[in-house]
């Protein structure tokens, strides 16, 4: 008879574990999934962000050389591009609309203030009433905003109303309109060759489309509509934007819609109004 031989634990084979990949996925996965579904916003985290994202935002926008060489040949390239497109009326929209004084002088205090005034409004607006579309719809906007700053830093751009040849009038200097930004004794602290994008189109559209796409009452969405054309009529009167300024405002919020609606699985107008509950009765 052979020797018999008694197999021990140590004689089997070893049965292969996991590895430490495989076995992290799915709590990845699970994490991944919680960051990509919209949450009922916490009020102090979103106006930190709010407040860090805006100063970062400005900071870095001053940070860009001005480039003001490049900025004006830049500008010198749009009026000519506009010109060859027949779309060039910046200059008379301006003379004409300066002509009467009190429109042009509410159209400046509108654009020094209405910008950032509708903007926070709208957020506190979606905030209150829409929580499961604010994390989307924030995004959106914060995404355009962040798209804006490579063009500021890629691409300088004098507004008309600094052309030296163009013949545009600086509507605030003309008429002394007091706290604006963009001319006389407050131009020293923002960046006056960052006009390409324009971002008062940018986030004026987005707070009209929001506006339009969510409100119920028929006048908050026309007036929602009117907001960006509004804007639009200004930044042209006020020489602040070329028009095609605006347009890369546009193709930024696109950007930033196509960003939102990838992370959260749809735009904000598709998603549920509320989080975890049923939307409520209407009173």
């Amino acid at each position: 008879m052979g020797d018999a031989h008694l197999r021990t634990l140590e004689d089997l084979p070893a049965t292969p574990q996991p590895s430490g990949e495989r076995t992290d996925r799915p709590a990845e996965g699970r994490r991944l999934t919680r960051l990509r579904s919209p949450r009922s916003p916490r009020l102090w985290f979103e106006i930190l962000l709010i407040a860090v994202s805006y100063w970062t935002y400005s900071m870095i926008r001053n940070a860009v050389p001005e480039q003001k060489t490049q900025a004006l040949r830049n500008a010198d390239w749009i009026w000519r591009a506009e010109h060859a497109l027949g779309i060039a009326v910046e200059h008379t929209v301006n003379h004409a609309v300066n002509s009467m004084t009190w429109l042009i002088v509410s159209m400046n205090y509108y654009y020094a203030t209405l910008h950032f005034i509708v903007t926070i409004g709208v957020l506190i607006w979606l905030y209150r009433w829409h929580p499961g579309r604010y994390a989307a719809a924030r995004l959106a906007l914060f995404a355009t905003t962040g798209v804006a700053l490579v063009g500021y830093y890629f691409y300088p751009l004098a507004p008309p109303r600094l052309m030296p040849d163009g013949g545009f009038v600086d509507t605030v200097i003309e008429h002394g309109t007091w706290g604006s930004m963009a001319s006389g004794n407050l131009a020293s602290m923002s960046n006056q060759y960052a006009a390409m994008p324009s971002m008062h189109i940018g986030w004026s559209l987005w707070c009209g489309l929001t506006i339009a796409l969510l409100a119920k009452p028929l006048w908050a969405r026309a007036l929602g509509l009117l907001y960006p054309a509004t804007t639009l009529t200004v930044i042209v009167s006020t020489a602040n934007h070329f028009w095609l300024d605006a347009l890369g405002g546009v193709l930024c919020l696109a950007f930033g819609y196509a960003l939102a609606g990838a992370w959260y699985g749809g735009l904000p107008h598709r998603l549920a109004r509320y989080v975890g509950m049923a939307e409520p009765a209407p009173l």
